[in-house]
C-alpha cells in the first residue's frame, strides 16, 4: 500500500526531530545523508519544525547546519512508537517512587494514552505494571534542591531528627554534607554524600531532612568507596563499612528439600543434599539476627559453622525458654 505524502513528511519531520536531540550540532550535509534526502528538503523540514515551536538554530560555517536549542515554551513533542511506549512504562512506574508526583504522572500517562495511535494504547494497556505506593512520601522540591546540590558540588546544611522519642525534645543539631548521590531504594529516597565533621561517607533519608537555606560552601567531589553507589548502599543496609557482603555468614544443613528453602534463602548459596535436607550459606548484620532468620524456617537446624552461630542459637534459646515461662 503505498503511503501518502502527508504520511512520508510527517514520519521524516519525526526522524529529523530525533536526531536534533540526540547530539548537540549537526551539518546539513550529514542530516540529508541520515534521511535520504537534498539539502534542500532538509531546510523546508526545518522550517516545519519551527513552525510547530521548535527552537532550531542555524549554525554558520563551511557547511552549516543546525542546533536544537532550549525554549522557553514547550513545543509539540514527537515521539516514535519505543519512546512513547516507553514513557507511558516510567510514568506508570513513577507511581511508587515516592517523590510526591503520583499525581500528575497519573494525569500525563492519561494524556499520553489519549493521543496515542490504538497500536500502541493497546501494547500499553496490555503492560501489568503493579505499581506500589511507596511507604515513605518526600518532598519533590527537597529532591529538586538536592539535585541542584549535587549537581553545583555545594555542601548542604539541614536539621535530622534522631532513632529515638527524646530527639523530638532535644533535637540533634543541624548537620552539613557534601552530597554526591540521591538514590531510591524500596521507595525510599536516600542521600549519599561525605560528612567532614565524621570523615566518612554517610546515608540519609530524604523524607527526614528539612534543608536550611541557603547552601554551604562549594567542595571537590570525593570518589564514593568502591566506586558503585548502589553496592555502597547495599552495603550499608547490611551494617558492613566497607564490601558489600554480609557481616555475620554462617552455613547450615536444613532438614528441608531444597524448593522449600530457595523461595526464602534471599541472597544465600542453596544447596541440595538429598531430598529431605539441603544445605545453606547465608549471612546477616548481627548473629543473633541470622539465627532468628534461620529459626524461620521452622524446621531441625545442623550448625556447621562457625561456632559464633551455635552460640547465638544457643542465646536465643534461653531467650525464648525465659518468654515462655509463665510469671507468678
Amino acid at each position: 500500500m503505498p503511503i501518502s505524502t502527508s504520511t512520508a513528511t510527517s514520519r521524516r519531520l519525526l526522524s529529523l526531530l530525533s536526531l536534533l536531540q540526540v547530539r548537540r550540532d549537526w551539518p546539513g550535509t550529514l542530516l540529508a545523508e541520515r534521511l535520504d534526502v537534498s539539502g534542500r528538503t532538509v531546510r523546508r523540514d526545518v522550517d516545519r519544525l519551527r513552525e510547530l515551536g521548535y527552537p532550531i538554530q542555524a549554525i554558520k560555517g563551511p557547511e552549516g547546519g543546525y542546533r536544537l536549542e532550549a525554549g522557553n515554551e514547550l513545543p509539540p513533542l514527537l515521539f516514535d512508537d519505543e519512546q512513547a511506549v516507553a514513557l507511558a512504562v516510567a510514568l506508570r512506574i513513577a507511581v511508587g517512587t515516592g517523590a510526591g508526583i503520583e499525581e500528575n504522572a497519573a494525569r500525563a500517562l492519561a494524556t499520553v494514552r489519549q493521543v496515542l495511535p490504538s497500536r500502541l494504547r493497546q501494547r500499553v494497556d496490555a503492560l501489568e505494571i503493579a505499581a506500589a505506593g511507596a511507604d515513605v512520601q518526600v518532598d519533590t522540591q527537597i529532591l529538586v534542591d538536592l539535585s541542584i546540590a549535587i549537581r553545583s558540588a555545594e555542601e548542604v546544611r539541614f536539621n535530622y531528627p534522631g532513632a529515638t522519642p527524646s530527639d523530638a525534645v532535644d533535637p540533634r543539631p543541624s548537620r552539613r554534607i557534601q552530597p554526591h548521590h540521591l538514590i531510591v531504594r524500596n521507595g525510599r529516597w536516600y542521600l549519599i554524600g561525605w560528612d567532614p565533621e565524621r570523615a566518612d561517607c554517610r546515608t540519609y533519608r530524604a523524607d527526614r531532612m528539612t534543608l536550611r537555606i541557603p547552601n554551604g560552601p562549594r567542595f571537590t567531589p570525593r570518589q564514593l568507596p568502591g566506586g558503585d553507589v548502589a553496592a555502597f548502599l547495599s552495603a550499608r543496609f547490611k551494617g558492613s563499612a566497607g564490601a558489600d557482603v554480609w557481616p555475620c555468614n554462617g552455613e547450615v544443613i536444613l532438614h528441608l528439600p531444597a524448593p522449600q528453602v530457595v523461595p526464602f534463602a534471599g541472597d544465600g548459596v542453596v544447596e541440595a543434599l538429598d531430598q529431605g535436607r539441603t544445605r545453606l550459606l547465608i549471612g546477616s548484620w548481627s548473629w543473633a539476627a541470622l539465627a532468628a532468620t534461620l529459626a524461620r524456617f521452622d524446621t531441625e537446624i545442623e550448625v556447621v559453622a562457625p561456632q559464633s552461630l551455635r552460640d547465638a542459637f544457643a542465646d536465643l534459646s534461653g531467650r525464648a525458654d525465659r518468654a515462655a515461662q509463665v510469671s507468678a
